[in-house]
């Protein structure tokens, strides 16, 4: 029962085990992985704005996945961001559509403005 009003007020339970799961994943990686994983598990703390805990934990599950991967096979880093590391991070982001922060933003945006508009009439 307290598990449940726990969870109802923090969220999953189960998704944030997964995503400190995939959290050590990363801190396990050699350098220079560590060190690019890191970085851009903060980017996507504040970029990826992702609202759904799921699509969350699958995104950070599968950054561990290419930076372990990319570790294992002993690929550059360079080679996996390319020539622009933001551009790489936010492609990689936006491949986990989902629901975002500013989508009710938006949607409060587009609220007031037709408000707005109904008042003119």
């Amino acid at each position: 029962m307290a598990a449940k009003w726990i969870e109802l007020v923090t969220g999953s339970l189960e998704q944030k085990k997964q995503y400190k799961q995939a959290k050590a994943r990363l801190d396990d990686l050699p350098e220079p992985y560590l060190t690019v994983a890191k970085a851009f598990n903060r980017y996507f703390m504040y970029y990826g704005g992702v609202t759904e805990g799921d699509t969350m934990v699958q995104m950070f599950s599968d950054l561990a996945d290419l930076w372990e991967r990319a570790a294992i096979d002993g690929t550059p880093v360079g080679e996996i961001v390319g020539e622009d590391p933001i551009e790489f991070a936010e492609s990689f982001a936006q491949a986990y559509g989902g629901k975002r922060w500013i989508d009710k933003e938006r949607a409060r945006l587009n609220e007031a403005v037709d408000k707005a508009k109904g008042m003119e009439s």
